[in-house]
């Protein structure tokens, strides 16, 4: 037996979390009957699981891709404004989803896959993954803006997680800086730097965790390596 959120999961419908959602959205169905509630329990090998009336299965292959998300695009399976999305760029057989979600705006490092439960830990904010952008800013942080950035800033009524930031590069009265931050708070890395005074012009993540936007060009995916994905794993 197992639980119907963990297993729709393993299906590769969405992380664990959203699949909650969809389950107390009523799209569920155990044997013909819409289940609302998240403790139920069931039998693959006997129970008749559908997700908005689609039969799901478990996906047998695991797949791993590593995307450089284009600025232009929407982290989602789906758009209801027609806007061109993340699977428009990545074309497999399999049934994926993007892990986390960057901002129409912003390009870099995506990960999709069929695998709820890494999915669902990468996303986890317990585990403290650090994700690492490049951001051109407007105007040169000070010392002592830097050091407020670091040691947490109120965005949204709340605190933020101690952070890092350098600078890379400085022209025209702009800035490059490096920022590293493990939370994944809504539009969070524009938010901190506008609350220090320094509004993004353009933001790219580089890496998540130990691994690293490398080798492609916006657009561009691959699959990742066997070591790359132990890695992953690893987090847990």
């Amino acid at each position: 037996m197992v639980r119907l959120q963990k297993y729709l999961a393993e299906c590769g419908i969405a992380s664990r979390r959203k699949c909650e959602e969809y389950i107390l959205q009523g799209r569920v169905k155990v044997n013909g009957k819409v289940v609302k509630e998240l403790g139920t329990k069931i039998d693959p090998d006997v129970d008749i699981i559908e997700f908005d009336d689609k039969i799901v299965r478990r996906e047998e292959k695991k797949v791993y891709i590593m995307l450089y998300k284009p600025a232009g695009y929407i982290t989602s399976v789906k758009d209801p404004f027609g806007r061109p999305t993340v699977l428009d760029l990545v074309k497999v057989k399999e049934r994926i989803y993007p892990v986390g979600r960057l901002d129409f705006d912003t390009s870099g490092l995506l990960l999709l896959t069929n695998d709820g439960e890494l999915a669902n830990i990468l996303m986890h904010p317990k585990h403290e993954i650090v994700k690492t952008y490049v951001a051109k800013i407007k105007g040169i942080p000070t010392k002592e803006e830097m050091e407020r950035f670091e040691n947490g800033l109120i965005i949204d009524g709340r605190k933020t997680a101690k952070a890092k930031i350098r600078i890379l590069n400085v022209k025209n009265g702009t800035s490059v800086v490096e920022i590293q931050i493990h939370e994944g708070r809504n539009r969070q890395v524009k938010k901190m730097c506008k609350a220090i005074g320094h509004p993004v012009i353009a933001l790219k993540r580089t890496k998540i965790g130990e691994l690293e936007l490398k080798g492609l060009k916006p657009g561009e995916w691959r699959y990742l390596t066997e070591d790359e994905i132990r890695y992953l794993k690893s987090l847990r």
